[in-house]
Parts: C-alpha cells; sequence; structure tokens
C-alpha cells in the first residue's frame, strides 16, 4: 500500500502562526523531510513534537528521491516542510510531489501562512489578479526578458527577493517598468522588524541601492502597467482594412476588438453609428 506526502506549510517568520492541525500532522508522520532541519527542529520542539528528520535541500533532492520513494512505497506518511511557506512554491517540494504521484501515494496539504498573500494584502494594490514571480534571474537575457514582460503586465506582480540582491532589483524594475510604478516593499513580514514600505519603484530603488546593507527577507509588491489607451478612429480604420481585404464585417470586428483587447460590442456599436460614435 502507497504512503502519504503532506506538504505543511510553516510560519513565514512568527512561531505564533503555526495551527494546531500542524502540530498534529507532524505528530503522526513517519519522517519529516526538511529543507534545513536545524530550522525545522526548532519548529518541532516549539509544537512539542519530537519526529525523525531527513534533510531535503535544492542540493541533495537527486539523492534524496530514491529514499522518499522507497519510504511511499513502504506506506509511510512523509511530511515535507521548508524553511518558511509552502513547499514548491519557490523552494525544494516539486520533485517530491511528482516522486509521490508516480508511486501512486496520496498528496496532501497543510496550508499555512503565505509571504505572497500577506504582503499582497497589505500592498494597498489591487489583489483581485495578479501574478507571482519568484525570485528575478540573476542576470543576462533570462532576466532582461522577465523585466520587459512586468513592465507591460497589467496585473500586480508578487517578487521575491534576498538582501543581497533586492537593490539591484529594485533599480532594474525601475528602469524597466518607469519610477512612477508604485510599489509595496515589505520585509520581515510577521517578524519583530517587521517592516512595509509604499510608494514609487524610483524611490524604492533610492532606498534600497545596490551598494546598501539590507537586512531580512524582501517581498515585494508591483502595481500593474495601465491599460494603453486606444484611438478608436483607429480602430475604425482598422476594421475597414480587415473588410477591404475581403473579411465579413462581424470577423473583422472580433479580429479587431481581440487584437486591442476591448469589447466587442462596443466596437460593433461604434462601427453602426459610424465615426462620429467611436
Amino acid at each position: 500500500m502507497a504512503g502519504r506526502l503532506v506538504l505543511c506549510g510553516t510560519p513565514i517568520g512568527n512561531l505564533g502562526d503555526a495551527s494546531r492541525r500542524l502540530a498534529e500532522v507532524l505528530g503522526e508522520a513517519d519522517v519529516v523531510f526538511a529543507e534545513d532541519t536545524r530550522r525545522t527542529g526548532t519548529l518541532l520542539r516549539h509544537l512539542g513534537v519530537d519526529r525523525p528528520m531527513r534533510s531535503y535541500f535544492a542540493g541533495n533532492e537527486a539523492q534524496r528521491s530514491a529514499e522518499l520513494r522507497e519510504r511511499l512505497d513502504q506506506g509511510e506518511t512523509v511530511a515535507l516542510l521548508t524553511d518558511a511557506g509552502m513547499p514548491s512554491v519557490s523552494d525544494p517540494g516539486l520533485s517530491a510531489v511528482r516522486i509521490a504521484v508516480a508511486a501512486s501515494a496520496d498528496v496532501t496539504v497543510v496550508p499555512g501562512p503565505s509571504a505572497v498573500s500577506a504582503a499582497l494584502a497589505v500592498s494597498g494594490l489591487p489583489s483581485d489578479r495578479f501574478v507571482f514571480e519568484g525570485f528575478l534571474p540573476r542576470k543576462g537575457g533570462d532576466r532582461r526578458k522577465r523585466l520587459r514582460a512586468l513592465a507591460t503586465e497589467p496585473r500586480t506582480a508578487v517578487v521575491f527577493s534576498a538582501p543581497s540582491r533586492v537593490g539591484r532589483d529594485l533599480r532594474d524594475l525601475a528602469e524597466a517598468l518607469g519610477a512612477e510604478r508604485q510599489i509595496a516593499v515589505t520585509r520581515e513580514l510577521t517578524k519583530l522588524h517587521e517592516e512595509i514600505w509604499r510608494g514609487t519603484l524610483g524611490d524604492a530603488s533610492r532606498n534600497w541601492t545596490p551598494e546598501g546593507t539590507a537586512l531580512g527577507e524582501f517581498t515585494l509588491v508591483v502595481a500593474g502597467a495601465e491599460a494603453a489607451s486606444v484611438d478608436p478612429g483607429m480602430l475604425l480604420d482598422e476594421v475597414d482594412a480587415a473588410q477591404s481585404a475581403g473579411a465579413s464585417r462581424s470577423d473583422a470586428i472580433r479580429a479587431v476588438a481581440e487584437r486591442h483587447d476591448v469589447s466587442r460590442r462596443e466596437l460593433y456599436d461604434a462601427v453602426i453609428k459610424g465615426r462620429g460614435g467611436a
């Protein structure tokens, strides 16, 4: 009988955020796979739990995979924890889930605190639709490509950053997205020295410079790009051009509306009314 893998969300800073269910699940696990056994040991002692631990981090996932598969094949319950937050979300864990699925083991989760949702909630920026970017690529074409994509991304973006990288991240974001783009810089969420700073990317890049010494873990919440205004006359010209090329009026309106992400109904009404109704 295949075992069970439990992904355990852990506090992002304040141990008081650990749930009663987390303590119960950890107490019932046969073994705890942890990104850092020392940090997880502190959490287990706080919860009054004593279970055997095995390290499971980015550097040894390949070596641990065989052991994980064997334990699941033997019917064991394996709890998987990272240093903070949810395993597999910008942290080790994806490989463990895939191993468990391949072994036909149960995969379940104990949800917990999230730096992503916590930062969004306090940012003051729209959170009904957002994208999670994790950590920006360190350098090269991948970094430039990601920054270019963020420059036109209409949804609020959540970006993780480390103390050694936050100054450069903010500088490059300001250059790519514009100095006036709004941002909330959250640092050490739920911890004693929690800080939530709101302002523009330009001001943020001056506040945390690449040469400065930053402390703590950072979650950046960046406002999405404003929708570019579209000239109604240009839309009608494109509909006319499409019809002249042989498209039906409905097909031309649909194509132009999709290309510019505008309402097909409103564009149709403008075409019917003529340029005066544009």
